[in-house]
């Protein structure tokens, strides 16, 4: 069950706003890029897939630098995970194997010079909690809201369409509906 809220889908992947953000949206924000098929491992991918996929990272980075007030100065991180699907007590629980259990995407956290909460503050690595603590860690957070969330899915369009080729129709693009 995907709880998050899809705002792209093309030939690149998906982007995705999560339903437990690990960062909140005035320190600079949380997005998800998955790649166009599910896989363990982003070598999986085909070099086109890659190739479509990496331009969609790219300008969801780009989109969400350009249209969030809290990244002006700002930067981003961008973080490769699946790995708390293999942690013995996530679904189902006891060991895991990574190419049966593990689905790779990438977390992109905006970073805001003037982030207030303690886990990312601007000029340290971001902090995160145990598997364990997640759950509490992540509820402290706000998301994007839709009006940033259409901005941000206009602008990765605009991107891909320009700059990167791609082709991506406003039919591709959820709007913040209900």
């Amino acid at each position: 069950m995907n709880l998050h809220r899809t705002l792209v889908v093309c030939a690149g992947g998906t982007v995705d706003l999560p339903a437990r953000p690990m960062n909140h949206r005035c320190d600079g924000g949380h997005l998800l890029v998955h790649p166009p098929r599910p896989v363990w491992e982003r070598s999986e991918l085909t070099p086109d897939e890659l190739a479509r996929w990496a331009c969609l990272v790219a300008a969801t980075g780009k989109a969400m630098l350009d249209t969030l007030p809290p990244l002006d100065g700002g930067c981003l991180n961008y973080w490769e995970a699946g790995n708390n699907a293999l942690n013995d007590k996530a679904h189902p629980m006891g060991p895991k194997t990574p190419r049966l259990h593990r689905r790779m995407h990438l977390h992109v956290f905006g970073r805001s010079p003037k982030a207030t909460h303690p886990d990312w503050q601007w000029g340290e690595p971001p902090r995160f909690p145990a598997f364990a603590d997640s759950d509490a860690w992540t509820a402290q957070f706000s998301p994007l809201n839709p009006g940033e969330c259409d901005a941000i899915a206009a602008a990765i369009r605009m991107l891909l369409n320009t700059r990167y080729g791609m082709n991506a129709g406003a039919a591709d693009l959820p709007t913040s509906g209900p």
